[in-house]
């Protein structure tokens, strides 16, 4: 495993978020006439230090990277000169602060917004949501479900992708709500199926709503013909070219794509005698495929995609699209449905019915922001868009130390008449450093976990 494969991604991402985060915070400060003493990416020990602008503002990077904060002129702080009591942060009204205090989680969300905007005008593609055939004896089969079935919709909802799908299910599993999914076969009759959630268990990390129900994606049956190659793959090392049909691997038949996927998938660093037939002619050659980490798995990879079938293309994908306009309203949804799903999803941890399990932290986090990249840019985007999301949610959290703490005394602030007094804030800052290490703690304990358990 190559760690600048997940670690360079990784590091891209946070960057990114934290400085969109206090850019927010920064932006709106200086706007309500706050000046602005230090832009920071990152805590601690200050490793670069640079001062711009007519207040000789510092912007710099510190050492520990998991953050960052704007220092604004404040008399709790330090004293401030009479002539510039006006700009100290201190001094500004209730509803000043609230909004320079919720700047940084709303800029997260203006991100996200506008990753999606992009993604749907540009156009993404993405697998339709055509179900294979469903377990034997699973719900999805006492339903009715038929492999190469279209999902439609889900309770009335259009729906256009398997992710989409998936997001619907996960939802109405929340709520333990019965639904109705309108498919449409391959003769273009459409039929309704009915699923009861109430007894899916959200709980299962490893064992979605969709598995859970014995739905499946559809995978046709494809040809074992081998497409575009990359050059430093151990196919094209070994000769393969494209065009070339795989009739075996070893000493096994090759029948379909899927056939020759696991045969190369489970011989990470083997040699592996592959035949292929190229024209009227057998070749074969030797070649050893390289081990890659995939969820927590070493797995081998060649270097080949697969030949594109005519026709089975277009079952598998579609492209969404949509104009400016509809593309800006699809963004705002998509950001509003994760952020109350994520607030849902914490709601039920605090009461026990989600395990705090499901709780992740940078290595797991790392580990997706990898795989996102290597699966190409517009995966990588959604990745980014989800965790400004989830920055966003965290970040407005009642917990004193956070953006939403802050915000907590404020509005206590306007219903008393006063602000809160300095003891209680020093109480709260001690109780928030402790439920904020308590999360932290529970976060990096699930990553060893999941890493030990794959």
């Amino acid at each position: 495993m190559n760690l600048l494969d997940y670690i360079l991604p990784f590091v891209v991402a946070l960057g990114v978020l934290i400085l969109v985060h206090e850019f927010g915070h920064y932006l709106v400060a200086r706007l309500c006439g706050v000046k602005v003493l230090r832009f920071s990416l990152g805590f601690g020990k200050l490793l670069f230090v640079r001062r711009l602008g007519a207040d000789q503002t510092e912007w710099a990077l510190s050492a520990f990277p998991l953050g960052g904060y704007v220092k604004m002129l404040d008399e709790r702080e330090a004293p401030v000169p009479a002539n510039e009591l006006h700009r100290a942060f201190n001094r500004q009204s209730v509803w000043r602060r609230i909004a320079i205090v919720a700047a940084g989680p709303l800029a997260n969300f203006v991100l996200a917004i506008a990753l999606y905007w992009g993604l749907y005008t540009g156009g993404v593609e993405e697998l339709r949501a055509r179900v294979g055939a469903p377990q034997a004896d699973s719900q999805a089969a006492q339903a009715g479900f038929q492999e190469g079935e279209l999902v439609r919709s889900v309770n009335g909802d259009a729906v256009q992708t398997w992710t989409e799908f998936r997001w619907h299910l996960l939802n109405d599993a929340l709520e333990h709500r019965a639904v109705t999914v309108e498919t449409i076969n391959v003769h273009n009759e459409i039929s309704f199926r009915k699923l009861d959630l109430a007894s899916v268990d959200v709980d299962q990390a490893q064992n979605d709503v969709a598995s859970q129900l014995g739905l499946r994606l559809y995978r046709p049956k494809l040809p074992p013909v081998l497409g575009q190659l990359s050059a430093d793959g151990a196919a094209a090392s070994a000769g393969l070219r494209t065009g070339d049909r795989v009739v075996r691997i070893g000493g096994r038949a090759i029948e379909s794509w899927s056939d020759l996927v696991a045969g190369v998938r489970d011989a990470a660093g083997q040699a592996l005698e592959v035949a292929v037939l190229r024209g009227d002619e057998t070749v074969v050659v030797t070649l050893v495929p390289r081990a890659v980490e995939e969820n927590g798995r070493t797995i081998g990879r060649i270097g080949v995609a697969m030949a594109d079938a005519e026709g089975q293309r277009e079952l598998m994908f579609v492209t969404v699209r949509y104009g400016l306009g509809e593309a800006l309203g699809k963004g705002v949804g998509q950001t509003w449905e994760t952020a109350t799903m994520s607030l849902s999803v914490l709601g039920r941890m605090l009461v026990g019915e989600v395990s705090v399990k499901n709780l992740s932290g940078p290595v797991t986090i790392a580990d997706f922001a990898g795989q996102s990249a290597r699966m190409g840019w517009a995966h990588y985007i959604k990745f980014l868009a989800l965790i400004s999301i989830s920055l966003g949610v965290l970040n407005l959290l009642p917990v004193p130390v956070l953006d939403g703490g802050h915000l907590l005394y404020y509005v206590i602030e306007i219903i008393k008449g006063g602000p809160v007094s300095e003891r209680v804030m020093e109480i709260g800052q001690q109780i928030g450093m402790a439920l904020l290490a308590a999360l932290m703690a529970f976060a990096f304990y699930n990553d060893i976990n999941r890493l030990v358990a794959s």
